[in-house]
């Protein structure tokens, strides 16, 4: 072959390759709908699939700079996608109209993990949300408060252990064990000593499910790809960890469910049934069913291990953080700590933690600066005509919300990188549009598990700030970014504090 025909082949390769990685970018212009600018291949996403930013940045970046627009055009590679601005608008695909964007749009490998309440969408999703959702009820959590009390007492002695050396510690870091020693015990009945010991096993398995790997950008570049080629958003190692965790706590209860009333108690009665009905029936008038494989329970496991150990630490080290930053706020609260105490004898019960109210501000403020799960994405069912615009979504394709833009845009909250409590007063709460907080999105979709993450960030507040107060060391920072190399959001630099004994 000469070097003419080499030239050639080379030229017209890359041409057609052009092509293709820019074939859709004239979409949201014919459809006149502003945006930002999109590069070849990456469109809109070079620096998240770069890791130079997270996603969510990303997006917020998106988000601020275009301030009049309802909604915003954009290219997750070669993806049309739209970023929904105005919260009327997001209301509807969130709620009123949510039939049509129930879904999420990133479906992997059912023998992946994929078959999860989290990354589900049809009918899987809606089935497995009704059963699962009774683990969140009252009388659920009511029989896990002695786990989560438990786990608490023994966090704060071993703060008292590490503290007694030396004061200052990786605060996010720290709450990571006890979230770790909670969730293994309320979920899988496990008792692992997650402060003294250290178990590189959990490590790796932190590791592979929130550090980002290259498939969500495959997804975005061939959509349904992974569906299509049956390929797992998370490496192989994770379901054969689930997987065996499973096997064993199942083989510890003999397959049946005991009285501990935890996720694998509900789990087990799932899987000793066989399959349950889809609430939807087929063309025929047949009921659908889902099979309760080892497939499912396994992805199960993994996603209420994933939502209840990171983003539960990130939030409360994120809150510590502040608390340590301004020790008259954290007065006020252990102030109000002390006094739920001594009124309860030194109990924390489910039914009385609503009598914390500034304990609420403080947690909900936390979430509203850092929304750990920082996207609200959803994917269109059929086309769609957004109200109050003329733009329309076809069938497939994403939107999007942004959380730290919406919570960090100052016609809803005034000064935003101000951590201020008080925004969560009742009176304040009731002056703000309904869709201008969202840390667990909003809708029949929103986070399932988000009364647990309150509960177990609370009794790990509470017995902290009974026990220690928490102050800026030297080498607290004042200011951060994001951890691009994580898929929830979290801080580019260690958050030092130092912790006395009170």
């Amino acid at each position: 072959m000469g070097f003419l025909t080499v030239v050639t082949f080379a030229v017209v390769v890359s041409v057609l390759l052009y092509y293709y990685f820019t074939r859709t970018f004239s979409y949201w212009k014919k459809r006149n709908v502003t945006g930002p600018k999109p590069i070849p291949f990456f469109g809109n996403m070079y620096k998240s699939a770069m890791r130079y930013d997270s996603m969510g940045g990303v997006f917020r970046t998106i988000y601020e700079s275009f301030p009049k627009e309802k909604v915003v055009g954009i290219f997750r590679m070669t993806s049309p996608a739209l970023i929904i601005r105005d919260l009327d608008v997001l209301k509807h695909v969130l709620i009123k109209d949510f039939e049509n964007f129930a879904d999420r749009g990133l479906e992997f490998s059912k023998d992946g993990l994929g078959q999860n309440i989290f990354h589900s969408d049809g009918e899987i999703w809606r089935s497995l949300r009704t059963r699962f959702s009774p683990m969140f009820t009252n009388s659920k959590l009511k029989n896990m408060m002695h786990l989560l009390n438990d786990r608490a007492n023994k966090f704060v002695d071993y703060v008292g252990e590490i503290t007694a050396k030396t004061p200052e510690h990786d605060i996010h870091g720290l709450v990571q064990k006890f979230t770790m020693s909670s969730i293994t015990a309320c979920a899988f009945g496990v008792d692992m000593d997650t402060f003294r010991e250290d178990i590189p096993t959990l490590k790796r398995v932190d590791k592979d499910i929130f550090t980002p790997n290259f498939m969500v950008e495959l997804d975005m570049l061939f959509p349904g790809v992974l569906k299509k080629l049956n390929l797992s958003a998370f490496p192989a190692y994770l379901k054969s960890f689930f997987k065996e965790l499973v096997e064993n706590v199942t083989t510890e209860r003999n397959g049946k469910p005991s009285n501990r009333k935890d996720f694998m108690d509900l789990i087990l009665e799932m899987k000793n049934e066989k399959q349950f009905e889809v609430a939807k029936k087929d063309s025929d008038g047949e009921v659908l069913t889902i099979e309760i494989t080892n497939s499912v329970i396994e992805a199960q496991a993994f996603v209420f291990f994933a939502g209840g150990y990171e983003t539960t630490a990130s939030t409360m080290g994120f809150m510590l953080y502040h608390l340590a930053l301004d020790t008259k706020m954290q007065d006020r609260l252990r102030n109000e700590i002390d006094g739920y105490l001594e009124k309860h004898s030194d109990k924390i019960e489910l039914d009385t933690l609503n009598e914390l109210q500034y304990l609420d501000r403080v947690f909900n403020e936390t979430i509203r600066m850092y929304p750990i799960v920082d996207i609200v994405q959803r994917k269109a069912r059929n086309d769609y005509e957004l109200p109050g615009t003329n733009v329309k979504i076809a069938k497939g394709q994403v939107v999007i919300a942004s959380l730290p833009g919406i919570h960090h845009d100052e016609k809803y909250y005034p000064e935003p990188e101000k951590f201020d409590p008080e925004r969560f007063s009742p009176e304040n709460v009731a002056a703000r549009h309904s869709m201008a907080y969202m840390p667990f999105g909003l809708g029949p979709r929103h986070c399932v598990g988000l009364r647990f993450a309150r509960v177990q960030t609370y009794v790990c507040i509470i017995r902290l700030l009974s026990k220690f107060r928490l102050e800026a060391s030297k080498n607290t920072v004042r200011s951060f970014s994001y951890n691009p190399y994580r898929i929830v959001m979290g801080p580019s630099k260690i958050l030092y504090v130092n912790i006395y004994p009170r």
